[in-house]
């Protein structure tokens, strides 16, 4: 069984690898606002919206607290269709 990664596309030519995902946040909270100071704090906070306004926070299981200028629903639906194109060939296999 090959062993590839999945990139997931978070705007302006930024990509993440999607296993590695956790969640894909709204930052208009106060709870990710705090998530996104302690992140630069930390020195885990990595900021791809390339100086635009963060639309939504992507969660890694490494800790890493990434930033897209992107909506978050538009993150999620890139997710799940890498997902689902996963879980069909998964299938077919």
């Amino acid at each position: 069984m090959a062993s590839y990664f999945k990139l997931l596309n978070i705007g302006f030519g930024n990509f993440v690898v999607a296993n590695r995902i956790i969640a894909i946040v709204n930052p208009n909270s106060a709870p990710m606002k705090r998530l996104k100071e302690e992140s630069k704090e930390a020195k885990h906070l990595i900021d791809a919206t390339q100086g635009r306004k963060t639309r939504s926070i992507i969660i890694t299981d490494s800790n890493h607290v990434i930033l897209s200028a992107i909506q978050t629903e538009t993150v999620a639906q890139r997710f799940m269709s890498d997902t689902l194109e996963k879980l069909e060939k998964n299938a077919e296999e």
